[in-house]
């Protein structure tokens, strides 16, 4: 484990969930499939998707679905649920784009991310993104939000060869900063994929808890919100927050 004392050489932060919310735009997304498919209960679908995303896209992380096979079997798990038993590739593929149209439209910033990311550049500490996101589109949604700026690099699984919590992803992303990952932060919101992986990388975990889906965790330090990161590093920054 790096040492907590010493100023943070960079820190580092997940996307999905954790800077962009993407719970809400997967829901706007989610509204759109199942009005195409007739599907009738939000509650329901809203459980297998978030599921079926677990399962599709762990396994296209580990390299044994595709990219576009993922999607296909996130689409027709939740055909299934409306009552569709098969639906076709391209039917699969033109769902898909309509969630991601209503997802896209949907983007947007936790209130707590732009003042947080600010005021921690303001002190010169160099700031990245490590995401399992697909590169291109992580782009466009860190440009939605117009907080590009504020990142020295960003690393994403698609274009990296290794997503979270796979150590290489957070070496990549602290060698194209030149820093030690044991002076490094990351501050994600998944206890697996961004805790116990920058832990597994040598990194200091900061595990954001939005919603008390981890209370109880005393091993990890957890934050409710990103406007705590800054309090968090001062004492360790030695005055420079």
């Amino acid at each position: 484990m790096p040492e907590h004392h010493q100023a943070p050489a960079a820190i580092f932060f997940d996307l999905d969930d954790t800077l962009l919310d993407d719970h809400a735009a997967s829901s706007n997304g989610l509204r759109a499939l199942m009005e195409r498919l007739g599907h009738p209960d939000f509650q329901a679908a809203r459980r297998l998707w978030d599921v079926q995303i677990d399962i599709s896209f762990n396994a296209y992380i580990a390299g044994r679905l595709t990219l576009t096979e993922q999607r296909r079997e996130r689409v027709r798990a939740l055909a299934t649920q409306a009552g569709h038993s098969w639906i076709s590739d391209d039917h699969c593929d033109d769902l898909y784009r309509r969630y991601l149209d209503a997802h896209r439209a949907a983007w947007h910033s936790f209130h707590d991310a732009a003042p947080a990311l600010t005021r921690l550049a303001s002190h010169r500490i160099p700031l990245g993104v490590i995401t399992n996101g697909i590169e291109t589109l992580q782009r466009d949604k860190l440009a939605a939000m117009d907080i590009t700026h504020h990142f020295t690099t960003i690393i994403c699984a698609d274009t990296a060869g290794a997503g979270k919590p796979d150590p290489r992803i957070f070496h990549t992303a602290c060698r194209q900063l030149g820093a030690d990952p044991r002076r490094c932060w990351h501050i994600g919101d998944q206890l697996r994929a961004d805790a116990l992986g920058a832990i597994s990388a040598g990194l200091r975990p900061i595990l954001l808890d939005r919603h008390g889906n981890h209370r109880g965790q005393t091993d990890i330090t957890t934050i409710t919100g990103l406007d705590e990161l800054p309090g968090l590093a001062a004492p360790t920054a030695a005055g420079l927050l």
